[in-house]
């Protein structure tokens, strides 16, 4: 009787647990993880197919030396035990043994050695690409500038599109790609080769899909790179693989690999599109007009360090709320969004009229009351310079 009451109070709780938690079917995001997957992804390269083969082959070697080392000692174990009547042996060294384990593990090591130094040099060798991207990591989000081949000129950020509610909230059904979607993602044709140079204007941090079996650091101050050749159009999917601060895990990387044609109809769309936001640098805006526009500004590139409500991250990030670099003259707020300080990078990547109106929004918001409380996109032009 007890034991069923004990079962009835079991069920009951589970009843509320799953009255109280939501339900929802997770599956395979698409160009990334899968679920219960337990070796690496698909390779689309054919670096990562070699990768693939290696750590397979590895592996089995691996394996056969772990069989026949335990079987040997627990077959000597079990066969020559002293209940059995045996008695331990007394002998000295014996050379053919020093020289047997000395070598046949350097023959081992030498098999192993040659597959593996062959792709290490091939993943290293960048030259002859037919496009090359810069990728520059920052806390925390991703800027892509396209400086050779076809889409050269091109530039744009990458951030996280997993809405936020999603992340704090865990009543709210995870989307598919929860944690791995982007608003930007790299665009690359399919068959060519992609040089990625990688930097990073804050922290290190690093740059990889595991599909492709790329993975390099982003270090400030250095310049690295890597490259790939997708063989299969598709979506793939990676993340930021060096601890970078408190919104790492919020720094997706997502590739979008397309045939010929369609690479170039994004390309034309991307530089109508660049161009569309560029904005005349002599055009006068209100306040309220900035204001508006600057908001948006700081929900994509600021609110992670400074939050909705200006009040920053204690021991952190400043606050804006009531910093004296804020409701201080204007021009010396320019010079740090331009130029960076001490735990903060440079924003110079924004157009003008995107800096004016963050500015202009910082100055006008919360309980800021800056005596200069607007900027217009001339004078974050003639602080450029």
């Amino acid at each position: 009787m007890k034991h069923a009451k004990h079962l009835q109070s079991l069920m009951l709780g589970a009843s509320f647990l799953a009255a109280g938690m939501p339900s929802w079917a997770v599956v395979d995001s698409q160009g990334g993880p899968g679920v219960r997957q337990l070796n690496f992804q698909t390779p689309v390269t054919q670096i990562a197919a070699d990768v693939y083969w290696l750590h397979n082959v590895m592996l089995a070697i691996c394996l056969v030396i772990f069989l026949a080392v335990f079987g040997v000692m627990f077959y000597s174990i079990l066969k020559h035990r002293k209940s059995l009547g045996h008695r331990s042996a007394s002998f000295h060294e014996s050379t053919v043994v020093e020289i047997a384990w000395t070598v046949v593990p350097f023959i081992i090591v030498i098999l192993m050695a040659l597959p593996a130094t062959k792709t290490v040099v091939a993943m290293k060798d960048t030259s002859n690409a037919d496009i090359t991207i810069k990728a520059t990591g920052m806390q925390w989000k991703w800027g892509y500038d396209y400086l050779k081949g076809d889409g050269e000129g091109i530039s744009f950020l990458s951030n996280m599109a997993t809405p936020r509610e999603q992340i704090v909230d865990m009543t709210k059904v995870k989307s598919d790609n929860y944690l791995l979607e982007v608003d930007n993602p790299v665009v690359v044709p399919v068959n060519k080769k992609i040089r990625i140079v990688t930097t990073a204007n804050d922290v290190i941090h690093a740059w990889g899909i595991p599909a492709f079996s790329v993975k390099q650091d982003a270090i400030p101050g250095f310049v690295r790179d890597t490259w790939f050749k997708a063989e299969k159009i598709g979506v793939y999917r990676g993340q930021c693989y060096e601890l970078c601060g408190k919104e790492h895990a919020f720094m997706p990387i997502v590739v979008n690999v397309v045939s010929d044609d369609d690479y170039k109809k994004w390309v034309d769309g991307k530089k109508k599109e660049m161009a569309a936001l560029a904005d005349d640098p002599n055009k006068t805006w209100t306040v309220d007009e900035l204001k508006q526009r600057g908001e948006k500004v700081y929900a994509a590139n600021c609110v992670a360090c400074h939050q909705a409500t200006g009040k920053g991250v204690p021991g952190a990030f400043p606050a804006l709320d009531g910093s004296p670099v804020v409701n201080g003259p204007k021009a010396g707020q320019l010079q740090v969004v331009l130029n960076g300080r001490k735990g903060m990078p440079s924003f110079k990547q924004l157009s003008d009229t995107e800096i004016a109106a963050v500015v202009t929004y910082t100055r006008n918001s919360w309980s800021n009351k800056a005596q200069e409380n607007i900027v217009q996109p001339a004078e974050v032009l003639a602080a450029r310079k």
